[in-house]
This record gives C-alpha cells, sequence and structure tokens, in this order.
C-alpha cells in the first residue's frame, strides 16, 4: 500500500506539472527573465499550489509525531549556512535558469522522447553519482 501511494503521489506530481506547463522550459525561463520578457504566469501556478498545500500542512502534516508510514522524522543537525550550502544553491538556480528545467518536471519530460531531455536526465544522474561516490566520502573523511 505505501508503494501504491508513493506511485500515486508521484503520477498526480507530474500530472500536475504537465498541466500547469511548469514542464515548458520555454516557459520557466520566461517566468525567471525579470529583466526581460517576463512571463508571470507559473508564480499563480506556484501560489495556488501553495494555497492547496498550505491548510493540509497545518492542519494534518505540522501536527504530527512521525510520517505516516510511522517512522520518526529526522531533522539535520548542521544550521549553518557555508559556502557548500550557497554554492550548490547557486549552481542549482543557475543550471534551472540556463536551462529552465527541473529535476522534477525533467523525470516527467523523459516520456516525450526529446533527446536534450534525456541527456539533461543523464547528465543529472551523473552528477549525482559523482557526489555519491566522490564527493561525500571526502566529506565523511574530512570530518573523522
Amino acid at each position: 500500500m505505501y508503494l501504491f501511494a508513493a506511485l500515486l503521489s508521484g503520477v498526480l506530481f507530474g500530472l500536475g506539472l504537465a498541466v500547469s506547463g511548469m514542464v515548458d522550459p520555454a516557459r520557466v525561463t520566461g517566468f525567471l527573465d525579470l529583466a526581460g520578457a517576463w512571463d508571470p504566469s507559473l508564480g499563480f501556478v506556484m501560489g495556488g499550489a501553495l494555497g492547496v498545500f498550505m491548510p493540509g500542512y497545518f492542519l494534518l502534516i505540522k501536527p504530527r509525531r512521525s510520517s505516516l508510514s510511522g517512522t520518526a522524522y529526522q531533522f539535520t543537525k548542521q544550521g549553518a549556512i557555508d559556502g557548500k550550502l550557497i554554492g550548490g544553491s547557486a549552481l542549482f538556480g543557475v543550471g534551472w535558469g540556463m536551462v529552465g528545467i527541473c529535476p522534477g518536471p525533467a523525470l516527467s519530460l523523459l516520456s516525450s522522447g526529446q533527446p536534450l531531455i534525456l541527456l539533461f536526465v543523464l547528465s543529472m544522474a551523473v552528477g549525482l553519482l559523482l557526489v555519491d561516490k566522490v564527493l561525500l566520502p571526502r566529506l565523511v573523511a574530512q570530518r573523522t
């Protein structure tokens, strides 16, 4: 049942992205282009999403002590804003602004069969593997 709920959530998320136009790179870059031909429509999509999400979050999710699966919430102990956090955030934002594709919509766009989307997702997978196999072991070794 847990896997079905996860699948249903992912499908609904992907459909929401597609219907709202958040998978269209031209629309996303138009939204991020504040100095040019700015397209505010995705702001309304995000505002509508928050309007639907926030009541459920504050009434149903935030008061809970554990997740719906019964596992306890785990929060990070690191509260510092350091260069790695700022650098990673900047890299993500610059990449999103240049290409107009966020990782979630990129995965839903795989079904379109566009070669550039496949290249984007493969590049994202290579980056994730490099972080997992190269960067994280170095960070763990530095801390010990």
